[in-house]
């Protein structure tokens, strides 16, 4: 993975994770060398999602979130 720029986030270091090292598809196989994960947040849920441009398929990965 590569240094994140000044000032990102943790959010954008995740995202940037998961656009460069979860590119194939689970369902057809197809490489989305393009990337292109959005991220959602809704308090304490933190959703990202990519959607396949080969088949369509939407796949998730969602944190939840919770003070101490």
């Amino acid at each position: 993975m590569s240094v994140p720029r000044r000032g990102s986030t943790s959010l954008d270091r995740l995202r940037a994770y998961y656009e460069g090292r979860e590119t194939r598809c689970l369902s057809c196989g197809h490489e989305d060398t393009d990337g292109g994960w959005r991220v959602r947040t809704t308090g304490g849920v933190v959703r990202y999602e990519h959607t396949c441009p080969s088949c369509g398929v939407t796949e998730s990965r969602t944190l939840r979130l919770r003070r101490e």
